[in-house]
């Protein structure tokens, strides 16, 4: 494409903390061709989530960080970061307002609505539609985002069944105007460095030869439901003999109530070790010896921790939630289990744990099927070739 300007892109996300929307914002910030400029903004981080602001750096990005883009709902607060927002745009004159999660979404669009910027983009890493509030404030957030798919060029959902979320299930836009596009990612790093990622990880944490590594990533928050999986842990080592080693990874408000149900745990069952971790800033440490990394919240877009476990040959189980079963071989790169009982989880848990090569079979498996259609090379073309169609005459 010839072009005397590039083509300007103002990226806006709600927060830098670790995970799948602060890679996906870096890489397409960083990655698109020259063709493009962007200008990355978004709100600070929350200090239980830890400030992960050194994922764009490492990668050359000073983001803006607008203080007033919250997370919580504040009609004063929010009225400033749409003022500093449309501020932005009024001096950077974007082609494409491109937003990034829920807060992000609400605010940049009305601001680049109200500013006239001809193409607005919003992308839903997840939804907040179903097990995050009580039936009348879900209501509500429905409605807004209705209101403001109607003032978006364009709505990606990340997964197909997302797709169908928001389409089908909870009508916030039709069909013609969402598009799927997967997550990207840097996956090669993942194998690389991975006898002295796992030396590090084994020394840390004094893990025995023969353990089986069982952990669960992401924040500590209700969503995430890390009581199903303590209590997977809990009857899993009720039912094995084998020598299991459980990291929680991450860190949130419900931190205090898991430790003490860790040490409830870790009580009844001495010969067996659960660690509690926090955030670890590079996960590719952990997964280099991980031998299964579990999920079990309640919802999701496309869970980060389960693509990065397969690209590092890591077995997974997931509840099927969100884009899971777009993410996940059942049977051949981990399982899916459908419901949210314990008992079909801790059985596929442990046909994993008493059956040594089954479990070297489905690592295995892993990095061959997530490599190419998650790498973030992938997801910045088809990014670039959606903008191009946007901007067409």
């Amino acid at each position: 494409m010839e072009r005397e300007q590039p083509i300007k892109v103002l990226r806006i996300i709600n927060r830098f903390n670790l995970g799948g929307p602060t890679y996906n914002v870096t890489y397409l910030s960083a990655y698109l061709s020259s063709d493009f400029e962007t200008k990355l903004i978004g709100g600070a981080a929350e200090e239980a989530e830890g400030n992960a602001l050194y994922i764009p750096h490492q990668h050359g990005l000073k983001p803006d960080i607008i203080p007033e883009l919250q997370r919580a709902v504040s009609l004063k607060i929010d009225i400033k970061a749409y003022k500093a927002i449309k501020s932005i745009i009024k001096t950077y004159k974007p082609d494409i307002v491109h937003t990034h999660a829920s807060k992000a979404g609400a605010v940049g669009r009305l601001a680049a609505y109200h500013a006239k910027v001809p193409i607005i983009i919003h992308t839903f890493h997840g939804h907040v539609f179903h097990s995050y509030f009580g039936k009348l404030k879900t209501t509500l957030y429905k409605a807004v985002e209705r209101y403001l798919a109607k003032r978006s060029t364009k709505i990606i959902a990340i997964s197909k069944k997302q797709k169908q979320e928001l389409v089908v299930d909870h009508r916030i836009a039709t069909a013609d105007k969402v598009e799927v596009v997967n997550l990207g990612f840097d996956l090669d790093r993942f194998q690389a460095h991975k006898t002295a990622y796992r030396q590090e990880f084994v020394n840390d944490y004094q893990i025995a030869e023969d353990a089986i590594c069982i952990g669960i990533i992401g924040r500590l928050t209700a969503v995430k439901n890390h009581d199903l999986f303590l209590d997977v842990i809990n009857q899993v080592f009720t039912q094995t003999n084998k020598r299991i080693h459980v990291f929680v990874i991450g860190d949130g408000e419900l931190r205090e109530s898991i430790e003490n149900k860790i040490a409830t745990i870790a009580t009844k069952f001495p010969e067996q070790k659960i660690s509690f971790t926090s955030w670890i800033q590079n996960v590719a440490v952990p997964l280099a010896r991980l031998d299964i990394v579990c999920l079990t919240s309640f919802n999701e877009g496309t869970p980060v921790s389960l693509i990065e476990a397969q690209a590092a040959n890591v077995a997974v189980v997931s509840t099927n939630v969100g884009g899971v079963e777009d993410i996940v071989h059942h049977g051949v790169t981990g399982y899916v289990v459908d419901g949210l009982e314990t008992d079909e989880y801790v059985s596929k848990l442990l046909t994993l744990i008493e059956n040594p090569s089954k479990l070297a079979e489905i690592k295995a498996a892993g990095y061959n099927f997530v490599r190419e259609k998650f790498h973030y090379k992938t997801l910045c073309f088809n990014i670039e070739q959606l903008y191009l169609n946007l901007l067409k005459p």
